[in-house]
């Protein structure tokens, strides 16, 4: 038998102004979590439940909705200026090695780009706005997964991808002239909703 908790999020501990901005996003993120009903099983490697088995199989015989996201704050204008490298000294407690799903990766990752924007070209720009590689590498800084969640979240952006017909690597496909943010923002969903699966 499998029960379901949610994993508690822990309050910011505030020491300065940078810590208040700092904390915002990662409020937002355990918000996002906590959210999330995660199984206990009685081994790591177990992964899904005989429930979850049979849930998953009687959901392919129904037509699915759209995939709906976390839901997005307003967005602070310091956080987004500051380098990568400063945010787990703002928040070192926050995430630090925090075990996230590919899914859930994926989820936060698309939550990072609405937030601060998405570019193009470059993983951040001056304003904060992070293409899609830019978003999980902000993730794993601030210990929202790690560096084998990132690359099987690429994985499974790339999968969606290859459904498509399309052979380019997901950073290069974010970088074409006239792709817009709703696509991408599209993209990170629907690979979540697969990851899920």
């Amino acid at each position: 038998m499998t029960t379901y908790v949610a994993v508690p999020a822990s309050p910011p501990e505030v020491h300065s102004e940078l810590g208040v901005v700092g904390a915002q996003l990662v409020e937002e993120i355990e918000r996002y979590l906590a959210g999330q009903a995660r199984p206990v099983t009685a081994h790591p490697l177990v992964t899904k439940t005989t429930a979850e088995l049979v849930a998953e199989a009687e959901a392919g015989l129904m037509p699915r909705g759209p995939a709906v996201g976390p839901v997005v704050g307003p967005s602070s204008g310091l956080l987004r200026l500051l380098p990568d490298w400063v945010l787990p000294a703002l928040c070192p407690r926050h995430g630090a090695g925090r075990r996230v799903s590919v899914a859930e990766h994926l989820e936060l990752t698309a939550l990072v780009i609405e937030r601060y924007g998405w570019t193009r070209h470059q993983l951040r720009t001056a304003g904060g706005a992070r293409c899609m590689k830019g978003a999980q590498l902000l993730l794993i800084r601030l210990g929202y997964g790690d560096e084998a969640t990132a690359l099987a979240a690429g994985r499974r952006i790339q999968a969606v991808l290859a459904g498509r017909g399309i052979t380019q690597l997901y950073d290069a496909w974010n970088d074409v002239p006239g792709r817009t943010e709703g696509e991408v923002i599209y993209l990170l969903r629907q690979a979540a909703a697969r990851a899920r699966t």
